[in-house]
């Protein structure tokens, strides 16, 4: 049964960057639409950004949020069963706890947000932090 584990969090500046990783184990994290969500303190946990590798070679980048567009991007390492999310030019109300979630049924449509992710495997974060 798949796990995933994120990792790569931490404290930058504004206008700086990060790369998280979302790493797979005990299924092979390619066939999996993987969702990146984050929760701003005080708010609801929000996904910004669906990524099913398979896909790729036919634009697997399905969805990415308004608010993350042209910032942050996603790419795969098919070896290590690993997801990439880099961000670049973060903003302070980029901060939060950002979580990865993989479906196996889920194909990263533009609604893909509007359902349910409860049956998915999620990780347990990891903290971003955004401030000078």
């Amino acid at each position: 049964q798949l796990q995933v584990v994120e990792s790569g969090g931490g404290l930058v500046q504004p206008g700086g960057s990060l790369r998280l990783s979302c790493v797979g184990s005990g299924d092979t994290l390619d066939y999996y639409a993987v969702g990146w969500f984050r929760q701003a303190p005080g708010k609801e946990r929000e996904g910004f950004l669906c990524f099913r590798g398979i896909d790729a070679v036919y634009d697997g980048t399905k969805y990415i949020a308004d608010s993350v567009k042209g910032r942050f991007t996603v790419s795969k390492d098919v070896g290590k069963n690993t997801v990439y999310l880099e961000m670049i030019s973060l903003k302070p109300e980029d901060t939060g706890v950002y979580y990865c979630a993989a479906d196996q049924f889920f194909r990263c449509s533009s609604s893909v947000f509007k359902e349910p992710w409860s049956s998915a495997t999620w990780g347990r974060g990891t903290q971003v932090t955004v401030s000078s």
